[in-house]
Order: C-alpha cells, then sequence, then structure tokens
C-alpha cells in the first residue's frame, strides 16, 4: 500500500511539474507578443536602441570574430582528415561553406551572443528590479516595458544576423587559407566547388536562424532579469538562468526550423 501511494505522489508531482511548465511557458509567450506590440507602437525609444545597438553588437564583435576563426580552422583540419582518406581533399570547400553559413554561423554567434551580452543584460535588468529603479520608473509614469525591455530585444535581433555575417566571412577565410597553405589542398578545386554548389538559400538560412535566434535570447534575457526576486542572489541566479535557457533555447530552436527547411525543401 506504501509503494503505491509513493507511486501516485511522485506521479503527481510530475504532474504538477508539467502543468507549472506550460504555464510559464504560457507566460513567456504572452510577454513575447507583448513586446511586439509596444516595438510597432510610439513613442520609437531611438537613442537607447542604438546605444543597446553598440552595446551587444559593437561590444561581441572581438569574441564573434575569434570564434569564427577558429571555428573555420578547425572545421578545415577536420574535413580534411576524412575527405583526405578518399583522395577528395578537393572537394571540401562547399562542404565546409555550407557547414557555417546554415549551421556553425548562426548556432555558434548565438551562443557567444548570449554568454556575453544576455548574461549581462539578465543581471544589469535584475539589479534594476531588486533596487527598485524598474518600479521608479513605473511610479514616474514611464512604461518600463517599452524604455528597458524592447530597446534591448530589437538590439539583439537586428545585431545577430549582423554578427553572424562577420562569423560567416572570417570562418570562411580562415578555413580557406587553412585548407590551401597549411593542408595543401588546390586552391582552384577549392574555390569551384563553393561556386559550383553555392545558392543563395544557403546563406539566407542562416541569417534567418540568426534572426529568429536573436529575438528569442532577447526576449529570455529580458524576461528573466525584468522578473528577477531574491535581491543579490537573485540576480546571479537569473543571470545563470538567462545564459543556460537562451543557450538551450539556441538548439532547440535550431533543430526545428532545420527540420521545417527540410520539409519544405529550402
Amino acid at each position: 500500500m506504501a509503494i503505491v501511494e509513493q507511486f501516485f505522489i511522485y506521479l503527481g508531482k510530475i504532474f504538477f511539474s508539467f502543468i507549472s511548465m506550460l504555464e510559464a511557458l504560457g507566460r513567456f509567450t504572452l510577454y513575447q507578443i507583448k513586446m511586439l506590440q509596444l516595438a510597432v507602437v510610439p513613442p520609437f525609444r531611438i537613442k537607447e536602441m542604438i546605444e543597446q545597438l553598440v552595446v551587444v553588437g559593437v561590444g561581441s564583435v572581438g569574441v564573434i570574430a575569434l570564434t569564427g576563426i577558429f571555428t573555420g580552422m578547425v572545421s578545415a583540419v577536420q574535413l580534411y582528415q576524412g575527405f583526405h582518406q578518399f583522395g577528395a581533399q578537393n572537394l571540401m570547400g562547399f562542404p565546409i561553406f555550407i557547414s557555417i553559413t546554415r549551421e556553425l554561423g548562426p548556432v555558434f554567434a548565438g551562443l557567444m551572443l548570449t554568454s556575453r551580452a544576455i548574461s549581462a543584460m539578465a543581471a544589469e535588468l535584475g539589479s534594476m528590479r531588486v533596487t527598485e529603479q524598474i518600479d521608479a520608473l513605473d511610479t514616474l509614469a514611464v512604461d518600463s516595458r517599452k524604455y528597458l525591455l524592447v530597446p534591448r530585444i530589437i538590439a539583439t535581433t537586428i545585431a545577430l544576423p549582423i554578427l553572424v555575417i562577420l562569423f560567416d566571412f572570417l570562418g570562411n577565410i580562415s578555413a580557406y587559407l587553412t585548407s590551401v597553405y597549411m593542408l595543401g589542398v588546390n586552391q582552384s578545386a577549392y574555390l569551384n566547388t563553393i561556386n559550383m554548389y553555392i545558392s543563395l538559400s544557403d546563406i539566407f538560412t542562416g541569417l534567418l536562424k540568426a534572426l529568429i535566434f536573436g529575438f528569442y535570447v532577447g526576449t529570455v534575457g529580458t524576461y528573466i532579469g525584468y522578473h528577477t526576486k531574491g535581491g543579490a542572489r537573485g540576480v546571479g541566479r537569473s543571470t545563470t538562468q538567462a545564459v543556460v535557457y537562451s543557450a538551450v533555447l539556441v538548439f532547440v530552436l535550431d533543430y526545428f526550423i532545420a527540420a521545417l527547411f527540410l520539409i519544405i525543401g529550402w
């Protein structure tokens, strides 16, 4: 009898955990819809948005550039090991190009943006919440969501595709230089494989992913930071949650977007 009671207790905990997860997902979805509504309603906080673009975009250029360069170099070395076994190392140009533009670029850039900017965003908003600065803005009849959240979400949505372009460029350049001048791959063959098989959809797919990733990680970071509770410990917890949830969300969205593109044949 005790075993049966214990089983139903665990079953109840699982059920209520599932309900809580659905409730949290519903609140987050409503939050995203509200942010989209506020983004298209004046007044438009252009100054704040530009400031956040500088913080999020320009501030992340260094880490994105380094990640892109070494990702391209590693891709060249790893693919060379496999292609060389079949004597096809001269055909590795297009696989490297498509892997960087469609997958590695948006995913790695999204992760770097999360670790560099979203964590700081959540910590800043969390600190403002626990020190009652956000409450002060609301008291002064300033919509804190419009003033603090919307510019940050727009900045991440705009900045990430631009950073992905930088990542793709540096990643492919470093892969080309590594392949040709370090591994001895034929230069003309490497470039010809890219020219023969490249399509604009390969580039646009990565940029579309980056646009979606930017919006979602921006909403996650601002949502968690804005709803911080528990003082200094709560700020630390919110920062950690923002990074973890954003990183996991990037991989989840990447799968569903890739599956959707596979279904529609893009």
